[in-house]
């Protein structure tokens, strides 16, 4: 069965007509070059990612944070461009509040809008996109880094078995934050996925996104899980893999 396209409208059936995860390139393709430069968003055009995931800044600055801005860095202007030129859709990180209107516009202005997804890990950042775009796919991401999730690790046994109490109760906190933020979708930390948890959020209409599988076995699993899309550094790896379970293109 093609999860995207039973949770319906609201999730990101549309924005591939295959019945596999949507794979995005997580700030454009990490592992091959600098991330969130168009040399790396070029690498994941060539994989053949579905979407690029890039994250945004204040003064629309495609970056993690301030202290990461890449050596050539570039705005969301330049992002949008040349995904636009290259026929792929975006996957857009908003990591500072108060600059929605701003990405909703540029999304529009380059004609992406239909093709593209917004997301945060700022709850009150995907309300805010909710009223200026009901219609645009938004994501919650989970946890925030301040939970220190977002290392890829999880390197120590405290941290895992924190991941692992944090992944029993998602299935409860699923409805929780779908409607605390207005999301149409779950970002969650590949740690944090199950199939009860992506049961909950289809079960509301909403996709799960999963960040950030690089290795074959994760990313087995999360499609065992039955997610939505699946971010990777690597995502020829994700070709690959899906490749052996069937699920290729």
């Amino acid at each position: 069965m093609n999860l995207r396209r039973s949770v319906g409208a609201a999730g990101l059936e549309h924005l591939s007509d295959s019945s596999r995860p949507l794979v995005i390139g997580h700030r454009g393709a990490a592992a091959v070059a600098p991330e969130n430069t168009l040399e790396s968003f070029a690498a994941a055009v060539d994989a053949g990612c579905d979407l690029v995931e890039f994250d945004v800044g204040k003064g629309l600055v495609v970056a993690h944070s301030a202290a990461e801005v890449p050596r050539d860095a570039i705005s969301l202007d330049d992002a949008l461009a040349f995904l636009r030129e290259h026929g792929v859709g975006a996957h857009v990180d908003v990591k500072h509040a108060g600059i929605e209107a701003e990405v909703v516009a540029a999304l529009r202005s380059h004609g992406l809008d239909g093709h593209a997804l917004v997301s945060s890990a700022i709850p009150s950042s995907v309300r805010r996109t909710a009223e200026l775009a009901p219609d645009l796919p938004r994501a919650l991401g989970y946890p925030r880094d301040r939970f220190g999730a977002a290392g890829l690790g999880w390197p120590d046994r405290v941290a895992a078995a924190g991941a692992r109490a944090l992944r029993a109760v998602m299935p409860v906190r699923v409805p929780m934050l779908l409607r605390g933020a207005r999301a149409t979708a779950l970002s969650l930390h590949r740690s944090l996925v199950s199939p009860a948890a992506v049961a909950a959020a289809h079960a509301r209409g909403a996709a799960v996104v999963a960040w950030t599988a690089n290795d074959p076995a994760v990313v087995a699993r999360l499609v065992k899980d039955g997610v939505d899309g699946i971010v990777s550094d690597d995502p020829r790896m994700v070709f690959e893999t899906l490749a052996t379970l069937g699920n290729g293109q």
